[in-house]
């Protein structure tokens, strides 16, 4: 017993020693060829040993083995002599199909899978596009994480500037400590310093410049050498292109993007489904809502297999800043009770915002909405009628193969564990996750339960929109048609 568990002791530390060989491959990978490594999704940039080990255990849920890191090793050893340019590499799909292609020679296989990109380095056509963050709130200090972690060698979205009304002498202090410290989301990966003569934040390397202006539209942003930005609205303050188009009159602004449903003839763009509708003509986009952005994708899949004739959608939606803590006075039907003590039933304009990003579900879909006393993460429960019947291990199978091998798979996430619960969820990068054991189908009615991170899920949705408007994603080996779903289990 005492050899067993000094074998498997010794397999740990060995596994640990490959993982730290791979921190220096993935880090030059990252900031000199601007590659992005991942394992089924899971970025492994800045990473801790533990970290990439647990991505690689991670693959056992996809593969239904774990990825040795006996393999990964070798392939990032090869990786970082062919002179890459700019891509997003799966190293768990890349050495899956070099297993499957038979070669046992893994520099050939790479050049030959990764030809569009290998010696390419240096000559990354994506220009840099400045970012300015106007209001710096749940989901701006959310966006503002995520856009530092990709900030890699400069190349693509790059976070200039946030806009926010000053509250005080302590403002940059606070504003800080507010994106260092997070209750939901902890603490930011990274440090964070103040630079009280310059009005500037700096985040890993990153320089946000804090603008104070409580106008959209009399900034000068050239002044601060910011130009032709892609302001990312999050205020929730302006819905309608008109009050939007005062970001337009700032200079330095060539585009705008909301983080919520826009009004009027706005495109509301739910990425993965109607990410391709965006033209360069349209200077004034929206994000959608969070909750359009979890069911929608799953609704698409779902209506293109077995058809739906008509449908509620249900959100037990976490509460949000614009309730009250404790009952006060507010505007808006029933959010003036305590959302700290309460189930508040509200409603939600997702059902109707689906058919903006998918018009074929046009008055299809109702809806409402439970505010429940959870800081984040929420589920939407989507009761359909289908034109074609089926089961619940049909639907289960066709949705988790749509997660893990089509080209909604980043927004799409599926899971069939008895024991998750809410807070599991928060941090995930997909847009809704189906809980698989919740499912229920009888022939032609069909309950299906999808949680979702509202803050952090959504926010990186919005940044795939972002990336979409300054046409700065990344090339993704290997690579899958983002429109192809399969059309079977």
């Amino acid at each position: 017993m005492a050899n067993n568990s000094d074998a498997v002791l010794d397999s740990w530390i060995g596994r640990e020693t490959m993982a730290e060989a791979m921190i220096p491959l993935i880090g030059k990978l990252y900031r000199e060829n601007n590659v992005l490594t991942n394992i089924h999704g899971r970025s492994l940039i800045n990473q801790s040993v533990i970290s990439l080990l647990k991505a690689h255990r991670f693959a056992r849920q996809i593969d239904e083995v774990e990825l040795p890191v006996e393999e990964t090793l070798p392939l990032l050893q090869a990786l970082v002599t062919l002179q890459l340019g700019a891509a997003s590499l799966d190293l768990a799909r890349l050495n899956a199909s070099f297993k499957a292609s038979g070669s046992e020679d893994l520099e050939a296989f790479l050049r030959a899978e990764l030809a569009e990109v290998v010696d390419q380095f240096g000559a990354d056509e994506r220009s840099s596009t400045d970012v300015v963050l106007y209001g710096f709130g749940r989901i701006g200090r959310l966006l503002a994480r995520i856009l530092i972690e990709h900030s890699g060698g400069g190349h693509g979205l790059r976070l200039r500037a946030i806009v926010v009304r000053k509250g005080g002498d302590m403002d940059l202090t606070k504003r800080a400590s507010l994106l260092r410290r997070d209750s939901v989301h902890g603490p930011f990966n990274g440090t964070i310093t103040v630079d009280h003569e310059r009005n500037i934040l700096l985040a890993n390397g990153t320089a946000i410049q804090v603008i104070y202006s409580d106008s959209p539209a009399t900034i000068d942003y050239t002044s601060y050498g910011i130009s032709n930005a892609l302001v990312v609205d999050n205020t929730g303050r302006w819905r309608d292109e008109e009050g939007l188009s005062q970001h337009l009159q700032s200079t330095g602004v060539a585009r705008v993007l909301l983080t919520a449903p826009g009004k009027g003839p706005l495109k509301n763009v739910v990425h993965g489904i109607n990410h391709g509708t965006i033209t360069p003509e349209d200077k004034i986009v929206t994000a959608a809502s969070c909750t359009t952005n979890a069911i929608t994708p799953v609704l698409k899949v779902l209506n293109d297999k077995f058809g739906i004739i008509h449908g509620h959608v249900e959100t037990v939606h976490s509460f949000t800043n614009d309730q009250n803590l404790t009952d006060n006075f507010h505007k808006g039907d029933r959010r003036g009770r305590s959302a700290a003590l309460n189930m508040v039933l509200t409603e939600t304009g997702a059902a109707r915002a689906v058919a903006k990003a998918l018009p074929e579900l046009e008055g299809k879909l109702t809806g409402n909405s439970i505010r429940v006393p959870t800081p984040n993460v929420s589920m939407a429960i989507l009761n359909l009628t289908l034109e074609n019947g089926t089961t619940k291990d049909e639907v289960n199978s066709y949705l988790r193969e749509v997660s893990l091998h089509s080209g909604l798979r980043k927004q799409i996430d599926f899971i069939d564990s008895p024991e998750v619960v809410s807070s599991d969820f928060v941090g995930s990068r997909r847009a809704g996750i189906v809980d698989g054991l919740a499912t229920i189908s009888t022939d032609k009615n069909l309950v299906l339960y999808v949680w979702y991170d509202n803050e952090f899920g959504y926010s990186c949705q919005v940044v795939r929109v972002m990336e979409e408007m300054a046409g700065v994603h990344p090339r993704q080996f290997p690579n899958i048609d983002a429109s192809a779903v399969p059309a079977t289990a």
